[in-house]
């Protein structure tokens, strides 16, 4: 990482799901030492309402959230570039971190399911937490 505070990318196609998840989570756990944004290859009108209602459970708002189209610059801002085990194709630039988080997808599936993708997506962010904070050893 160059940059003095890493910036996080999180890809899915919608941007209504894994990816508002994922970059709420970062955002939280962070508390500030990660810049963290969330975009969609072909984003939705809406996030989805089961992901707004277990984000809510941990005391996370996600009711304003709302999609975002997927930018060139968005990645180009980026060190690390997380695509969401949906086949997104990110553009490649030398010297990011590219890395396929691959998770169920919680489009049409009550909270009930939804629940663990949020739990395996949190555990998954507190690891590229650490691994962002510990100091590159050369």
């Amino acid at each position: 990482m160059t940059a003095a505070v890493p910036e996080v990318l999180f890809v899915c196609v919608h941007n209504a799901g894994r990816s508002q998840m994922a970059a709420a989570l970062l955002d939280h756990h962070g508390k500030g030492s990660v810049v963290v944004r969330s975009a969609g290859s072909a984003p939705a009108e809406t996030v989805n309402p089961a992901v707004i209602a277990v984000m809510d459970e941990i005391g996370l708002d996600l009711s304003k959230a709302f999609p975002k189209p997927l930018t060139d610059e968005a990645v180009r801002a980026s060190d690390v570039v997380i695509t969401m085990g949906c086949g997104d194709a990110c553009p490649f630039y030398p010297g990011k971190r590219y890395l396929d988080w691959e998770l169920p997808d919680p489009a049409g599936k009550g909270v009930d399911d939804v629940r663990p993708i949020r739990d395996e997506i949190e555990r998954r962010v507190l690891t590229l937490l650490q691994e962002l904070s510990s100091p590159i050893v050369d």
